[in-house]
């Protein structure tokens, strides 16, 4: 009799894999007693998500991770145990889910174009711990376990899973100040790009449109400069951010958008090390060697908005800040390619900024000739 409830529990924790993997399980020869256990399928079912084959105590003893894949109707939600369930994702109304996720010691959702900000804030402002991590990285973990095929219900079991295995660092929440601050930076590229393509428009448009798309163009322009004095007035009602502001104001190349860029999206600065820091950007180079095959580094991953404006402060610093174009004058005479050189400069110009921004110091160019 052991015997048998041994082998019973065992196919029934089978069963729960090939179901995270999307197999299908048949049932015992002989018998009729299912071997899929009844999984909830919204919010409001009335069995615990915590019971597995055991009993709920044991369950309830062990720490539970938590994955969440967001979509714009639903919420797949799956559990280090294996449960899996689906609930609706109503807009700054998830009173019933914190409620279920309170006794869970992790919850990993993935960066999903926005969709996961007002469930992620509503855990976070009732204490959860909740971290949003990279899809790629998910994704590759998924292809590590063996797990190729995808679905909602298979993503929440691996961002479970991801979040057991990896534990990924608690990180602070942006505040409600800075996360305005990035939205309004993010509608200002949106309209400077819409200028650009209604100008590269407008060189071949037919007669009878072009001062349709002038018309555009000026409206578009008046926006970008109201957009412009919005960001100002946000700016100046952060005592930080002001702080910011005349601590890098004397360095050649850095504007007031890339001040803006800094402290709507990279927060950290001033918070890590140099080396970490320029990771965190991807303007770190990483090695590609293997064996005696010695590989050309590369800058990879990181915050491409916070690359974006680094590059044109980058361009700007090198020919009119004199550490910048000092050390970019010597990269070249050492024959490395002009975009290979601005990179570095870029690198340099950051971890310059995050030292002052760490140490609450002035901008002193003799510090940096030889750095």
């Amino acid at each position: 009799m052991v015997s048998t409830r041994k082998a019973s529990d065992k196919f029934s924790t089978v069963a729960i894999d090939r179901l995270a993997r999307g197999v299908k399980t048949v049932g015992e020869r002989g018998s009729s007693r299912r071997l899929i256990p009844n999984i909830p399928n919204s919010c409001t079912d009335s069995q615990s998500v915590y019971r597995k084959a055991g009993s709920r105590k044991k369950a309830m003893s062990e720490a539970i991770y938590v994955g969440i894949d967001v979509s714009k109707e639903t919420l797949d939600i799956g559990t280090s145990q294996g449960e899996h369930w689906t609930c609706a994702n109503p807009e700054n109304d998830y009173a019933e889910l914190i409620e279920r996720l309170r006794p869970v010691k992790l919850i990993v959702l993935e960066a999903s174009g926005g969709y996961e900000g007002a469930v992620v804030g509503s855990l976070a402002a009732a204490g959860l711990p909740v971290v949003v991590v990279n899809p790629r990285q998910v994704r590759d973990f998924a292809k590590a376990t063996g797990r190729l095929a995808k679905t909602d219900g298979i993503d929440a079991l691996v961002l479970a899973q991801f979040a057991q295995r990896i534990q990924p660092e608690l990180r602070p929440l942006k505040d409600e100040q800075t996360q305005e601050l990035e939205a309004w930076l993010s509608r200002r590229r949106q309209i400077l790009a819409m200028i650009v393509a209604e100008r590269q428009r407008l060189a071949m448009a037919a007669t009878s449109v072009r001062t349709d798309i002038r018309e555009h163009i000026h409206f578009l322009v008046k926006r970008l400069k109201d957009t412009d004095r919005g960001l100002d007035e946000l700016m100046r009602q952060s005592p930080l951010w002001r702080e910011r502001e005349e601590l890098f104001k004397p360095v050649k190349g850095v504007g007031r958008q890339t001040l803006r860029t800094l402290c709507a999206s990279l927060p950290e600065l001033g918070k890590l090390s140099g080396k970490k820091i320029a990771a965190l950007v991807g303007v770190a180079p990483y090695n590609c060697d293997s064996g005696t095959l010695r590989g050309k580094r590369r800058c990879w991953g990181g915050r491409a908005e916070v690359r974006s404006v680094l590059y044109m402060a980058s361009v700007t610093a090198s020919r009119c800040n004199p550490v910048i174009r000092a050390f970019y004058e010597r990269l070249i005479k050492a024959g490395k390619a002009k975009k290979a050189a601005l990179t570095a400069c870029m690198r340099k110009l950051l971890i310059i900024l995050n030292a002052m921004a760490r140490d609450n110091s002035a901008w002193n160019e003799t510090l940096h000739v030889t750095a």
